[in-house]
């Protein structure tokens, strides 16, 4: 039938029939956005609205900041769809979901060398951030309770290169943060820096197993005979948490002979981010404590809850359960020997990636990806056209998203970029983007003077 006037076809009831394309459609032009909309608008005109807005974002995969996991297989994807809708907090009515968490905790306790083998004491979380948290407010009522309760200040002794989430948890629990500052070369606690600090008040000292400043182990077993040696000496007994939010889920299978886990007396708690190295998307981490000593019972909350008794020992409630039901795919799906390919493979790609960032002969890498696969690098000294600020601006133009920052105290001065190898950053990625680097190199050498500073950028620490 012809259309007549610029009229819509009817039908034969006398409706008018939409035949506008999608982006004619009037609804498209009046989405507003800072209030709700006076209607309803069809799923398709919402759904492309939104789809378009994301596409400003950058691409997950060639983000070489974040550690947090940005591909899994398809099964995967369908398996997280699946349980989008259970909340991991109802464990009575997905009593499944919470069979499966306490599998992936013991499954945890056996590969950090746990002696509560079987029945490992841990939980799930949004990930490291609250994990540390809940292993820092663990450690506290410990102290508050030892010997009847000390008069002074808590504090908490740790490198000045931890996570913010550490900062957070002294901040919001009232505990001194004593932070170890960088020198000369140390870009990490040592054992004797760690154990100046520490007095009767000290509720843990936190090793960090993989440094986001440089991807780099801290010497958890000098740190434990450090203080096993100060406890000989004062009586002073100070625990561990190890902060293995990477490298926990690292060392397990490429350092075995490394010792850094629960094969340490001294070591009370460990946490890491299912969501990074253990491979997941966001959120999920995990905190497990040596054994049930180590984790004051107090803090564990029981509650009847929709039908059933319920622990609990968190910082939320609702979340979603799928990224747990994710890690026990993960952990079925690739066994031992699949997470050891996976990380060895990413082990392997970062380190030729820095032996090609050093034939470039303009920059100095001061991580070759041998710990954590990440690699931290600066400008070589003497170039002075550019800063690590105008190249990271300059590799965006490819689509590149690498960080460039500065060291916390005393080490401001040193600038770097810094490269996360995750899974699913292939030796071929890897290639193109030295390509990318070096093809920047000329227009970059050809500045008279650094261009960018450290504002330049929104990523910190």
């Amino acid at each position: 039938m012809a259309l007549h006037g610029g009229r819509e076809p009817k039908h034969p009831g006398g409706e008018e029939v939409q035949v506008n394309p999608l982006f004619a459609d009037p609804a498209m032009d009046a989405v507003p956005k800072h209030r709700l909309g006076d209607g309803s608008i069809d799923p398709r005109t919402a759904y492309q609205v939104v789809h378009d807005e994301l596409m400003l974002d950058g691409n997950a995969r060639t983000n070489l900041a974040t550690f947090v996991t940005t591909w899994m297989e398809d099964d995967a994807r369908r398996l997280m769809a699946e349980c989008s809708d259970k909340n991991m907090i109802d464990k009575d009515e997905y009593p499944q979901t919470a069979e499966l968490e306490r599998r992936c905790v013991n499954i945890l306790g056996s590969l950090w060398r746990s002696p509560a083998r079987g029945d490992a004491v841990g939980c799930s979380t949004t990930g490291s951030s609250e994990a540390c948290m809940l292993g820092g407010l663990a450690l506290k009522r410990r102290w508050e309770r030892r010997d009847g309760g000390s008069r002074g200040r808590p504090n908490l002794v740790m490198g000045i290169n931890v996570q913010v989430c550490w900062e957070k948890f002294c901040n919001y629990f009232e505990v001194e943060a004593r932070c170890v500052p960088m020198e000369g070369d140390r870009f990490q606690l040592s054992a004797e820096e760690a154990v100046a600090r520490c007095d009767e008040n000290t509720i843990g000292v936190v090793a960090i197993l993989g440094s986001t400043f440089d991807g780099s182990y801290e010497p958890v077993a000098e740190i434990a005979a450090a203080l096993d040696d100060l406890e000989k000496r004062t009586g002073l007994d100070v625990p561990i948490h190890v902060d293995g939010a990477s490298g926990a889920m690292i060392a397990p299978f490429l350092d075995p002979e490394l010792v850094w886990d629960f094969r340490l007396p001294r070591v009370a708690s460990i946490n890491t981010s299912g969501h990074k190295y253990g491979l997941v998307y966001p959120g999920v981490g995990w905190a497990v404590w040596r054994d049930a000593g180590a984790l004051p019972d107090e803090l564990v909350f029981r509650v009847n809850y929709l039908g059933g008794e319920m622990p609990t020992f968190a910082l939320n409630f609702s979340r979603p359960g799928a990224q747990v039901a994710l890690q026990y795919y993960n952990f079925l799906r690739l066994g031992f020997d699949g997470y050891r390919r996976v990380q060895q493979e990413c082990r392997d790609v970062a380190t030729r990636l820095a032996g090609s960032i050093v034939k470039l002969d303009a920059f100095d890498v001061l991580t070759r990806g041998d710990e954590l696969p990440v690699v931290a690098f600066k400008v070589r000294d003497g170039i002075e056209s550019f800063s690590v600020f105008d190249a990271s601006t300059k590799l965006r133009e490819h689509g590149w998203v690498v960080p460039a920052y500065t060291f916390p105290a005393n080490r401001e001065d040193l600038a770097v970029l810094r490269v996360v190898v995750r899974n699913g950053f292939s030796h071929d990625l890897a290639d193109m983007f030295v390509g990318d680097l070096k093809s920047a190199l000329p227009a970059l050498e050809r500045q008279h003077e650094p261009v960018h500073g450290a504002s330049a950028t929104s990523f910190h620490h």
